[in-house]
């Protein structure tokens, strides 16, 4: 079985302009509706850095919590973990960036004072789980190649921090399939990885990860998200393309593909415009089968 990790309350709508908390607290339900049994559901973050995931704490208070599914949420600092645990989340994810210079504009912090952060962070929290997601772990727009012994360095260094488990995160689509088993014979497959459409390759990178092991993948609804501090840089990898993949090769995910395009169709007229999502815009391959 392959774990859907559902971010598009968080990555994809940080890239949008803010819609109300009852319409994403809507869209985390719906989500939860179609099967999505994890799901990030807001970030605790300045309202004035990401004006779209203002009112985290009011949303996870009108959220109907479900039985068996995980409402986590991203967190930037120890301040933010702390505000987190209150509104009862069920765990955290922290970025942290291979690329120096990615993490300063990202977080304003260093490397060195991130990895510092995610150790406080950790030793708050006691046992409530903390995933750390390396960004730019496969190059930066910046500094260029990231070589995986480097993301591998900084994953140790994160381990040792109480990172109870690592993501490994392609921010601005400069992963291969070739490049994804460099890192994962470097990291080993039992993580997660969180791909992005900017070169078109975050579906094959997902099969490359898959025949080697990964069982484990963040994605968006619709496709939706991209990191504002790196041009060019567009969304996540669209959940129902990976649902539509992993249908077709028997693996299960516990997502009902149907619904979740319903979602996807929904959250187009939220957001305003079309969703990158290939599967959304051509409809799934059962529809003309027979």
């Amino acid at each position: 079985m392959v774990v859907v990790r559902e971010v598009g309350p968080r990555d994809g709508l940080q890239a949008e302009e803010p819609v109300s908390v009852e319409d994403r607290v809507r869209l985390i339900e719906r989500l939860v509706d179609a099967g999505v049994r994890c799901i990030e559901a807001v970030s605790f973050v300045s309202p004035k850095a990401v004006p779209s995931m203002a009112g985290a704490g009011e949303v996870m208070a009108a959220l109907s919590r479900r039985a068996g599914v995980e409402y986590l949420a991203l967190v930037p600092n120890l301040r933010g973990a702390e505000l987190a645990m209150e509104a009862g989340v069920d765990g955290l994810t922290v970025t942290v960036s291979a690329s120096a210079v990615y993490n300063e504009k990202n977080v304003r912090m260093t490397i060195d004072e991130s990895v510092e952060a995610v150790r406080s962070i950790c030793a708050a929290v006691g046992s409530l789980p903390v995933d750390t997601v390396v960004s730019c772990a496969f190059g930066s727009p910046y500094e260029g190649d990231i070589m995986p012994s480097t993301v591998g360095a900084l994953a140790l260094r994160l381990a040792d921090a109480g990172a109870t488990s690592l993501t490994y995160a392609d921010t601005t689509g400069m992963a291969t399939p070739r490049r994804v088993r460099e890192l994962l014979d470097v990291v080993g497959v039992d993580v997660g990885l969180h791909l992005h459409e900017t070169r078109g390759t975050a579906l094959v990178n997902a099969f490359a990860a898959l025949e080697a092991g990964v069982t484990r993948f963040d994605t968006s609804v619709g496709g939706l998200g991209g990191s504002p501090f790196a041009a060019g840089a567009a969304g996540n990898l669209a959940t129902e393309d990976l649902v539509h993949l992993l249908d077709d090769l028997g693996v299960p995910t516990g997502i009902d593909l149907e619904a979740l395009l319903a979602v996807s169709e929904w959250v187009a007229a939220l957001v305003g415009h079309a969703v990158p999502s290939r599967v959304a815009a051509a409809g799934p391959r059962s529809r003309l089968a027979g």
